[in-house]
C-alpha cells in the first residue's frame, strides 16, 4: 500500500528571508525545487559550472527553447546540490547506481560519495528537483493534447485505462497527465526507468493497489503541467515546495537563498495521489 500525505497538509516554510534549514537533508523531510525556463533573452544562464557533456547536450537540441531548459535545469541542480553537501557545483561528481534489473550502471543517477538521493525532471518550460534521505524519482511533464492522449493511453496498465474511459473527454488530459507522472516518478525512483513496462504497475486512483513501500505524490505546479513525486518508505512529515528565483541561474547566482520571495500557496501543496481519479 502507498503511503499518503494527508489532505490539507500544508508545506513547511524556512523563516522569511533567513533560509535557514533551507538545504537540509533529514529522514522525514522532502524539498522539492520547480523552475521555469527563462526567457531566451531575459535571463543569462550562466553555463561556467556545467561540464563538457552537460555543455554539448543543451547545445543538440533542434529547438533552442529545449536546450535552454536543459541547460536551466542542470544549472539548477548543481547549484542547489552544491548547496546542500558543501561542495562548488563544478565539482560534483555524478555516477549510476546499478541497474535493478540487470546490474549494469544504468540505474538512479546519484552523486559520488554523498549522503543524499536527488531526482530531476524537465519538460514544456518546468523543471522540478527532488532532495531527500531516502530514494525518490519525480516527473513533470506538459499536459498532452487529446491525440496524444488516445495513442498513449493503449499502455498503461488496464484499470488505469478504465479510469481515463470513464471521464469526460474535457477531463482525461490532466487526468492521464497525473497518472502518467506519478509512474515516471515511480519508474525513476526504483531505477529502471521506462524499461520497465508502464502497464505493469497501476498508479491510479485507488492508492491501496500502488505500489508497495513507496508514497506518490501529486505536486501541483501550474495549469499547463502535472508533476509527481515517488518516495520510497512512509509519507514524509515535512514536504518544502519551493520556485527557483530566476536570478539564481544566472553569473553570481547561487550564492544567497535559492527560493523566490513568496510564501507557499495552496496550490503547491503536495497532495495525495488518491484525490487525482
Amino acid at each position: 500500500m502507498t503511503s499518503t500525505v494527508p489532505p490539507g497538509t500544508v508545506p513547511a516554510a524556512d523563516p522569511p528571508g533567513t533560509g535557514a534549514g533551507e538545504y537540509t537533508v533529514a529522514l522525514g523531510r522532502l524539498d522539492l525545487w520547480l523552475v521555469r525556463r527563462p526567457e531566451e533573452r531575459a535571463a543569462e544562464l550562466d553555463r561556467s559550472e556545467l561540464d563538457g557533456a552537460e555543455r554539448h547536450r543543451a547545445a543538440s537540441f533542434i529547438r533552442p527553447a529545449d536546450g535552454l531548459l536543459y541547460a536551466a535545469a542542470h544549472i539548477a541542480l548543481r547549484r542547489l546540490l552544491g548547496r546542500y553537501t558543501g561542495t562548488a557545483p563544478q565539482d560534483l561528481t555524478f555516477v549510476r547506481e546499478p541497474c535493478p534489473g540487470c546490474g549494469g550502471a544504468h540505474g538512479r543517477p546519484a552523486l559520488a560519495a554523498a549522503p543524499l538521493h536527488f531526482s530531476l525532471s524537465h519538460s514544456g518550460g518546468v523543471a522540478l528537483v527532488g532532495v531527500a534521505a531516502v530514494p525518490l524519482g519525480v516527473d513533470v511533464e506538459r499536459l498532452p493534447r487529446p491525440e496524444s492522449v488516445e495513442v498513449c493511453t493503449a499502455a498503461l496498465h488496464p484499470d488505469e485505462q478504465a479510469e481515463l474511459r470513464a471521464v469526460g473527454e474535457a477531463h482525461r488530459s490532466p487526468l492521464f497527465g497525473r497518472i502518467w507522472t506519478r509512474k515516471e516518478a515511480f519508474l525513476k525512483g526504483i531505477g529502471t526507468g521506462l524499461s520497465r513496462s508502464p502497464a505493469e504497475d497501476y498508479l491510479g486512483a485507488d492508492t491501496t493497489r500502488h505500489p508497495s513501500g513507496w508514497t506518490v505524490l501529486d505536486i501541483a505546479c501550474d495549469d499547463t503541467h502535472a508533476a509527481a513525486v515517488a518516495v520510497c518508505g512512509a509519507a514524509p512529515r515535512t514536504v518544502n515546495v519551493r520556485w527557483l528565483a530566476q536570478d539564481w541561474l544566472g553569473p553570481g547566482g547561487g550564492t544567497g537563498t535559492a527560493a523566490a520571495p513568496r510564501p507557499a500557496r495552496a496550490t503547491d501543496v503536495p497532495t495525495p495521489a488518491a484525490t487525482a481519479g
